[in-house]
């Protein structure tokens, strides 16, 4: 695939970004793409190496290795290297129904099992990807797909999230009569609302869901199942119905002081900020504000770095991100082979900035929180922290003594992932319940997402716990197949 020493001669080329100074100004997106020549010659770098890791999908010591939703990585690469772009969108969309999401939020599994990666930088596949897919929209190449027939059968989506989305595409692509249903007042779930603006433009959100209109898909937004409408309801109602409403109960962390003011959950922080930013260019003030604050993170994943990178936007005095963890690696280590996802030290986006503002990355490593400190007005001001050690073998860190501080802290947010999905759908449907990683996850069959309510599915994170957009997005189509498999008797939607 691709030139057959193009890895050998040409270097990995990743686009650049719009300065820190000049990016925190604004909540756009800052990553400038390459050239198109600049494209094909990474496109070039892909090696015809036989067996593609790249797009294999599977969990390895608890991580993905390679891509999920199973891309047809080298393919397309070759495609974009010969600059037949038109045939390339094309094997893109075949695994992926949003490559336009994944291309810009993806930790691209698929780049830490790239071959060439083994004894070098892999290639720039996640930048590939995003390309053809933004060419794919700028040339009018992507239109509305109208189903040629109608089955007559009836599903309802609950949740609009990667998830639901991609199983409304293909069930609607099947030719069946989809209706999902939002709670929120715009479609996306955490499309829309947990990710910020300037890591995913919500234009290019509703660019997509637009088209799914087009196509055929009912919308209801601000309808709340198990609440405006029971699941028992849209059992009666509809052939099938797939549960997709995310794992949305937020980890709390119960430590002396926790009833003070000021103490938010990220995905609060987050909602409220997006959403009056889509409402009113944050001009109704109707979101949680860092402006002039000191404001500490707890949590040093994804979420932590969007809390970060808002709270320099909204114009904060001060940010610290905790994390639990030790600092990882600046290499791969021995205990972590190819093709495992690296467990390497990056520093994202939101560190960048902070390291840019304030001279030093806002991480502090190995820090547990110890109390909230609050003023006389029940208001926090400061957090207690103190060192940890984790001894071999041993799952319960150790406090180093001496070593409490107490931070300065005006604004806390808690991105601390979740504990799986709500309860009241499951509830509804007297649906049985299993216990694996997650404390609280929907009983759905490994392999064919059912639950045991007769006709209804669950997938996503709703069914596997807090994952990726790119995994969700798989079980939206491998949920999309058993449905039409239940409903048809068989199924010609791709896996």
């Amino acid at each position: 695939m691709g030139k057959a020493t193009g890895f050998l001669e040409y270097q990995r080329q990743v686009p650049t970004e719009v300065g820190v100074v000049e990016r925190i100004t604004g909540w756009g997106e800052f990553s400038v793409p390459l050239q198109e020549e600049q494209l094909r010659t990474q496109g070039a770098r892909c090696m015809d190496c036989g067996t593609p890791f790249c797009h294999v999908g599977r969990i390895i010591s608890g991580m993905a290795s390679g891509c999920p939703v199973h891309n047809l990585i080298p393919e397309w690469n070759d495609l974009v290297y010969r600059g037949n772009w038109k045939e390339a969108l094309k094997r893109l969309h075949k695994t992926n129904n949003f490559p336009e999401f994944t291309g810009r939020v993806c930790p691209a599994p698929c780049e830490g099992a790239c071959t060439v990666g083994m004894n070098g930088n892999p290639v720039t596949i996640k930048s590939i990807e995003k390309a053809i897919i933004d060419k794919g929209f700028a040339e009018g190449w992507i239109t509305p797909k109208i189903p040629e027939a109608r089955t007559g059968k009836k599903i309802a989506v609950v949740g609009s999230g990667p998830a639901g989305l991609a199983c409304g595409d293909q069930l609607n692509q099947a030719g069946h009569e989809v209706t999902i249903y939002e709670r929120a007042d715009r479609v996306g779930g955490l499309l829309m609302y947990g990710i910020p603006n300037m890591k995913l433009d919500k234009a290019t959100v509703q660019r997509r869901v637009d088209l799914l209109e087009a196509e055929g898909i009912t919308f209801i937004t601000g309808t709340e199942v198990g609440k405006d409408i029971s699941t028992q309801q849209l059992s009666e109602q509809y052939d099938a119905v797939v549960l997709c409403g995310g794992a949305t109960v937020a980890r709390d962390l119960i430590v002396e002081g926790r009833e003070l003011q000021g103490i938010h959950q990220a995905m609060e922080f987050l909602t409220g900020t997006t959403r009056s930013l889509l409402d009113s260019r944050l001009e109704d003030n109707n979101y949680v504000s860092a402006k002039g604050k000191n404001v500490v993170v707890i949590g040093g994943g994804d979420t932590g770095t969007d809390c970060v990178a808002t709270a320099i936007r909204q114009g904060c005095l001060s940010v610290k991100q905790l994390e639990i963890m030790p600092e990882l690696p600046a290499t791969r280590q021995a205990n972590n082979p190819w093709p495992e996802y690296p467990k390497v030290l990056k520093r994202d986006y939101g560190q960048q900035e902070a390291t840019t503002l304030y001279g030093h990355d806002p991480r502090h490593y190995l820090t547990s929180t110890q109390q909230f400190i609050g003023n006389a007005k029940g208001q926090v001001k400061g957090v207690k922290v103190s060192q940890i050690e984790w001894q071999q073998g041993s799952r319960v860190p150790t406090e180093v003594a001496g070593s409490e501080q107490v931070l300065d802290a005006d604004l806390v947010l808690l991105a601390l992932g979740f504990t799986g999905p709500e309860e009241t759908m499951f509830a509804e449907l007297n649906i049985e319940r299993y216990s694996s990683h997650q404390q609280h996850q929907g009983q759905g069959n490994k392999f064919n997402y059912t639950t045991s309510a007769p006709g209804v599915f669950v997938a996503g994170d709703m069914r596997r716990g807090q994952s990726l957009v790119v995994w969700a997005i798989h079980e939206g189509r491998q949920v999309a197949h058993e449905v039409d498999c239940y409903l048809m008797g068989n199924s010609q939607l791709r896996l």
